[in-house]
């Protein structure tokens, strides 16, 4: 299992070699390789936010993206994030929510079993997740900070594919992006609270209290994630995790730990190709 860096056109993104399945596309795009200016150079993903970038901007950076990793923008199924641990099924009516047609729903998880549609989460230190079942041919996406980790989102997410289209969770493929990693995510207590409170004794193994800084703590979200997943019954090798931290490489990627507000979003995008992709 790796994470391969790809420069498509200039665009620059992620793959999992997990996920490299025929009819199955996926990316995780960085910062870099869209036409947006200023504090949203490059590749800026999110059309809102408190400091706006130009629509016509961000569609052509969705254009680019889209183009890179082969997948139709008309398929594509935007997430409408609120650190709530909703899952929505997709359907072929919702093609084109969130890009060209407005949103009518709230959802950090999307799953889908149908062919053409593309599913897309967003991140700027959060956890986003890919997840893929090639008995059912049924997909997810999740987006999961430290609400949606205590949340357990992405286990849920896998027994929502299990309950809407039968995977079985040893089957199920995750690729876990890039995110803030414990060695920037200092947390006051509230965070190893909540994963106390959801998961008992053992979160405490992915948190380190900072013994130079009473009352902070270092919190690993990729791995309690993993390890949710795990005890979910997902295969361990059935998990890729990217290595690498979103706030130490604000070169790559978009971090709100190192940013703010002055910044866009990354995202990440799972789909299934229809029939009529695939034969061209």
């Amino acid at each position: 299992m790796a994470f391969i860096l790809h420069d498509r056109t200039g665009v620059i993104y992620h793959t999992s070699s997990l996920l490299d399945r025929p009819g199955l596309i996926h990316g995780f795009s960085t910062r870099l390789g869209g036409v947006s200016e200023g504090m949203f150079a490059s590749m800026n993903l999110r059309f809102g936010g408190p400091e706006r970038d130009g629509r016509d901007r961000v569609t052509e950076n969705y254009r680019r993206f889209t183009a890179a990793l082969g997948a139709d923008p008309g398929g594509v199924v935007l997430s409408c994030q609120v650190h709530k641990d909703t899952v929505r099924r997709v359907t072929a009516g919702d093609a084109g929510k969130g890009l060209t047609v407005p949103l009518d729903y709230e959802a950090d998880a999307l799953v889908t079993d149908t062919p053409g549609l593309s599913l897309m989460v967003f991140s700027a230190d959060c956890i986003i997740l890919l997840l893929f079942d090639p008995v059912t041919r049924s997909i997810g996406a999740v987006h999961a900070g430290w609400r949606g980790t205590a949340l357990d989102l992405p286990a849920k997410t896998a027994a929502e594919m299990g309950r809407l289209f039968g995977a079985r969770p040893e089957n199920i493929r995750v690729a876990i992006g890039a995110g803030i990693g414990p060695c920037c995510f200092e947390t006051h207590a509230d965070v190893p609270d909540a994963m106390t409170a959801a998961f008992g004794g053992g979160a405490a193994a992915y948190m380190t209290p900072q013994p130079d800084k009473p009352g902070k703590w270092s919190v690993d979200l990729k791995a309690i994630n993993a390890w949710r997943l795990r005890e979910a019954g997902v295969a361990a090798e059935h998990i890729d995790v990217c290595p690498l931290c979103t706030a130490c490489r604000p070169d790559l990627y978009w971090s709100h730990r190192k940013m703010g507000n002055h910044r866009g979003v990354q995202g990440a995008l799972i789909g299934l190709v229809s029939g009529e992709e695939a034969a061209q």
